[in-house]
C-alpha cells in the first residue's frame, strides 16, 4: 500500500510503499476514504509524543472509511461497511471500558502514535467491536474524516465535560480545527460563545462557525481578561483551551466567572512547559478545571445525531478545495506549528 512515512523525528516525510495491514484476532482493516490532518501529528512528527517508539512512522489518527477486512472473533457484518473510529482505541476488556470510559482505557492503543496511522491506504484498528462507529448514509466517510477527533473530542468537551448550558457564555481558545468544532457544538446548544485565536482569518472562520464575536488572542493576559468580563457580564462560564499552551490554560482560567468550568483539551506536552495555574482562584471561586480526551465510540451515537440533525455542520469545518494527496499532506505536516488554521485538511491516500 502507499503510506506516508517519516524516517525520524523532524525528517522529511515521504510516500513508499509499505506493507498491507492484516487483521488480527478481534482487529479489523479499514479502506481509508478521508483522514484528517491535526496538530496533534505535528507533535508526533516533532517528538513530542513517547509513544511513537519505531521508524519508518505512518503518521495520521482522523479517519473515515470502508472496512476492508476483519480477524477472527469480529463480526463479519462490518466487511464493507463505512466507518469511522475514535482516535483512541479502547482494549474493550478491562474495568475502565466496562464503566464506558474508552477514551481514558489504560491499554489504549493510538494510530498515527502507538500503531502505524492512517495517511495509507488502508489502516488496522485494533479491538474492532469495541472500536468501529458505523456511519449513517448521511454522513459518507468523504466527509466523516474529523468524526474521529477534533469533531468528537470537540462535542464531549464542551458537551460531556463542560456541561453547556444555553445562555452561557463560552470561550474557546484558539480556533484550529477543534476549536471552531467546539464553537460550533457550543452555537448549537444555544450558548454565546467569544472565540479567541492570534490569526485574523482564523477569527473569520469562527465568526462563520457561530461564535458571537471574537478577540485577538495576542493582547496581554489582562486586556484579554477583562474583554472577556466585559463581553459576558462577569466572566465566561465554561472556558475551552483548544490550543495547550501555559499561557492558553492560565488565560482560560483566569477569564471564568464565580463557579465556572475550565476545559483542557488542548494538548500540553512537557517540552511545551508547564501551566502556571492560581489555585488559589480556583479554590476560593470554587473552579472547576477538566481535562477532556477524545471520545469513546460508544458515546458517539449523541453526536451522529447531532451532525444527523444539522446541528453540526461538518462541510463548514473543512478546508476549502479538493482533499490533498499524501505528499501534500506531508509537506503540511510540518507547517503546522506556525501556520494558521484554514479548516480540517482532508488527506485522499489514493492521491
Amino acid at each position: 500500500m502507499r503510506a506516508l512515512v517519516y524516517d525520524a523525528f523532524g525528517a522529511t516525510p515521504h510516500v513508499t510503499q509499505r506493507p498491507d495491514p492484516v487483521a488480527g484476532p478481534g482487529d479489523a482493516v479499514v479502506r481509508v476514504v478521508r483522514t484528517g490532518l491535526c496538530r496533534s501529528d505535528w507533535h508526533g512528527w516533532m517528538g513530542h509524543d513517547p509513544d511513537i517508539a519505531t521508524f519508518p512512522h505512518v503518521p495520521g489518527h482522523e479517519l473515515a472509511g470502508v472496512v476492508e477486512s476483519v480477524g477472527a472473533g469480529v463480526d463479519a457484518g462490518w466487511v464493507g461497511r463505512a466507518v469511522t473510529a475514535p482516535f483512541v482505541f479502547a482494549c474493550g476488556a478491562c474495568p475502565t471500558c466496562a464503566a464506558g470510559d474508552g477514551q481514558v482505557c489504560p491499554h489504549q492503543r493510538q494510530p498515527g502514535f502507538t500503531d502505524p496511522g492512517s495517511f495509507a491506504e488502508l489502516v488496522a484498528v485494533r479491538a474492532a467491536g469495541t472500536n468501529l462507529v458505523a456511519l449513517p448514509d448521511s454522513v459518507p466517510p468523504a466527509t466523516a474524516a474529523g468524526l474521529g477527533c477534533r469533531v468528537a473530542t470537540a462535542h464531549r468537551a464542551v458537551v460531556a465535560r463542560g456541561r453547556v448550558g444555553a445562555g452561557e457564555c463560552v470561550l474557546v481558545l484558539g480556533c484550529g480545527g477543534v476549536g471552531l468544532a467546539a464553537v460550533q457544538v457550543a452555537a448549537a446548544r444555544g450558548a454565546r460563545v467569544c472565540a479567541v485565536d492570534v490569526d485574523a482569518t482564523s477569527r473569520e472562520h469562527a465568526l462563520a462557525a457561530g461564535a458571537e464575536t471574537t478577540l485577538d488572542g495576542s493582547v496581554r493576559e489582562d486586556d484579554l481578561v477583562a474583554a472577556v468580563a466585559d463581553w459576558s457580564g462577569g466572566g465566561a462560564h465554561l472556558a475551552v483551551d483548544a490550543v495547550g499552551s501555559p499561557a492558553t490554560a492560565r488565560a482560560g482560567i483566569l477569564a471564568l466567572r464565580r463557579r465556572g468550568r475550565h476545559v483542557q483539551v488542548g494538548l500540553l506536552p512537557p517540552s511545551a512547559g508547564r501551566a502556571d495555574i492560581p489555585m488559589e482562584r480556583v479554590i476560593g471561586w470554587e473552579l472547576d478545571v477538566l481535562g477532556s480526551h477524545g471520545m469513546a465510540a460508544a458515546d458517539y451515537p449523541a453526536l451522529l445525531a447531532d451532525v444527523a440533525a444539522g446541528h453540526l455542520d461538518l462541510g463548514r469545518l473543512t478546508a476549502a478545495g479538493e482533499p490533498v494527496g499524501l505528499e501534500e499532506a506531508g509537506r503540511l505536516l510540518t507547517t503546522l506549528g506556525t501556520t494558521a488554521s484554514r479548516g480540517m485538511v482532508l488527506v485522499d491516500p489514493t492521491r
